[in-house]
């Protein structure tokens, strides 16, 4: 993959010049397109040294350049959706260099962040926000009286979510003074799917009849403007000034190639829509462990192969939680709804309520997207519906906004769910099996990356409902393990000579273990990968407060603060959840 990527810094005469977008703004037009190649060179080479997101910035590197060139940044609000496509605009605004330390700890985030720069008028990470806060911005800058332009960028893939319309209905009415750029490269993460996604392929590309172009966009009252080929400056700059000028809401399509510039990722826009860092040649090869999701991947096709059921819906993840298999063996039971989490909830629970087995394949950090339709429409009637919770936990470095450190608080206080924590994969499988038998809603939230390699046997049977197991039995303390931190645990655990339990279930407890616990110990630890407000350790403490018991109570998890971006292994150190930050923590409340 990452052959034709330079090695070497790059020559970059005329970037070396441009440290901020008031000095893009003295070069001449004609200049542009130079930069633009050097602009390109760089972001390949510096993704090559850090990894992190590729094909989407590639794609916005002219419009990147022109939007800089035309608008006054920062005094003018410009909101990149999702973050994806922002290296380009980092790089122009003073962040070159550092991007040689992007996605690393103390480094660049990968996302536009506030506080990082002037020039990142808001965090983004999720996608279809941009809309609803250039719109902010808009209105504010009119009551106050400012001249300052507002612009949304926002891909076609974003446009899919329901919040995008919803902006876009609220701007039409106020008639505020903004730009909404439709970057339409046919791409999300995965191909776009959906009616939308054929409305855009269909209907708004250059050379077709202009009488249906941007029928919906104007349905709305937007001023349609496009399509433009946003690689062109000839086109690209007239077009984005004469929108940019134009009063009430306006909307510029451009049309756009994912990976521009580069061959590979223009050939393969889902393979280099994010890429890992160029390893040295000498470099020891990583092992091949299978990923918690590919371990989810081999069960949902397993079982769907015996329980015609079954269905899979994901919110535009499906190479993330390795539905791959799943949406090639079994088509007509594969359900992709693109970018709208809240809808897949409540699409799962449709089919419930109609006699099927839905399994909603989510990662933990968008299911907060989708919070009150688990609640409403699936919770509250009790629906028979799996939330396979991919990437819960700390997620390295992707950074805090897509950590998912709050599933557990947010999905255990709902009467009747059911939440699962794998240790390993092949309790994981297990685990899967468990909740897809049990008649209810219910949920296994499992980490991103690989555990531990253990050899998954599928015939293992499902676990008895709210059953611990103990791994050791040791004196003084006994920690109570929820999740994939078992081997951290275990070490401090041997170290110690401590009692070791792996809980399995947060909801429902395996209370007689804690009791059993709580009698023989002077001290019980809880060890998660999760917030410690509100996590599995709240729920022990809420139960021994109940039974009136005095066991003192030790929670070890992610602290009250946000875990910026680094590696996973740095993290959980910096948390104290590393196997010596478990010894530790745990050595100072015995008072050894």
């Amino acid at each position: 993959m990452h052959s034709q990527l330079p090695t070497q810094r790059p020559q970059t005469p005329l970037l070396d010049r441009i440290d901020s977008p008031a000095d893009l703004r003295q070069l001449k037009t004609e200049q542009l397109p130079l930069l633009a190649d050097e602009l390109r060179s760089w972001l390949l080479y510096s993704v090559g040294v850090t990894g992190g997101h590729f094909g989407a910035g590639l794609g916005v590197v002219e419009l990147t350049i022109a939007l800089h060139y035309l608008l006054e940044t920062p005094k003018d609000h410009l909101i990149w959706d999702v973050g994806h496509q922002s290296y380009p605009h980092k790089i122009l605004t003073g962040r070159r260099e550092q991007m040689l330390s992007m996605r690393q700890r103390g480094g660049l985030a990968p996302f536009p962040r506030r506080a990082e720069s002037v020039y990142d008028s808001f965090g983004t990470g999720h996608s279809s926000t941009s809309i609803s806060a250039a719109l902010g911005m808009a209105l504010a800058s009119a009551l106050q009286g400012e001249k300052r332009k507002s612009v949304a960028v926002i891909g076609d893939g974003a446009m899919t979510a329901g919040m995008a319309f919803e902006a876009l209905s609220h701007a039409a009415h106020t008639r505020a003074d903004m730009l909404v750029i439709l970057n339409d490269n046919d791409m999300s993460i995965s191909p776009n799917e959906g009616g939308l996604a054929t409305y855009i392929a269909n209907h708004l590309k250059p050379g077709l009849d202009g009488a249906t172009t941007g029928a919906l966009f104007g349905a709305l009252t937007f001023d349609y403007h496009g399509p433009v080929d946003g690689h062109d400056f000839d086109a690209l700059l007239p077009a984005l000034e004469h929108a940019l000028n134009s009063p009430g809401p306006q909307f510029l399509h451009l049309v756009t190639r994912k990976g521009k510039g580069f061959a590979p990722a223009e050939s393969d826009p889902v393979g280099f829509h994010a890429i890992t860092k160029i390893e040295p040649l000498e470099a020891p090869k990583k092992s091949a462990k299978a990923k918690f999701c590919n371990i989810f991947g081999r069960w949902i096709c397993d079982t769907a192969s015996r329980d015609e059921r079954l269905i899979g819906i994901t919110p535009a993840m499906r190479e993330g939680s390795d539905l791959i298999a799943f949406s090639e063996q079994f088509p007509e039971r594969y359900f992709d709804v693109a970018i709208a989490e809240q809808h897949s909830a409540t699409l799962a629970a449709g089919f419930a309520c109609a006699g099927m087995k839905p399994v909603l394949a989510i990662y933990s950090t968008f299911l907060q997207r989708a919070y009150d339709q688990l609640v409403h429409d699936i919770a509250i009637q009790d629906l028979d519906i799996l939330l396979a919770v991919d990437r819960a936990g700390l997620v390295g470095e992707d950074g805090a906004t897509h950590a998912g450190l709050f599933d557990i608080a947010f999905m255990r206080c709902l009467p009747g769910m059911v939440i699962m924590t794998p240790s390993d994969e092949q309790e994981l499988y297990r685990l899967l099996k468990t909740g897809y038998e049990h008649l209810g809603p219910a949920a296994v939230r499992y980490p991103r990356g690989s555990g531990t390699a253990v050899e998954i046997d599928p015939a293992l049977s499902a676990l008895p409902l709210g059953k611990a197991e103990t791994k050791r039995t040791g004196k003084r303390a006994a920690i109570l393990n929820f999740g994939p931190l078992l081997p951290q645990a275990q070490a401090a655990a041997d170290a110690l000579n401590l009692t070791l339990v792996d809980m399995r279930f947060v909801k429902p407890l395996d209370t007689a273990m804690i009791e059993q616990m709580a009698a023989r110990h002077e001290l019980l630890v809880t060890v998660e990968d999760h917030a410690i407000s509100g996590g599995a350790g709240s729920a022990v403490a809420e139960y021994l407060e109940l039974r009136a018991d005095l066991t003192p109570l030790l929670p070890l998890g992610i602290p009250d603060r946000w875990i910026e971006h680094a590696s996973r292994t740095e993290q959980l150190k910096e948390c104290g959840l590393d196997a010596d930050g478990i010894r530790e923590a745990i050595e100072k409340r015995l008072g050894r």
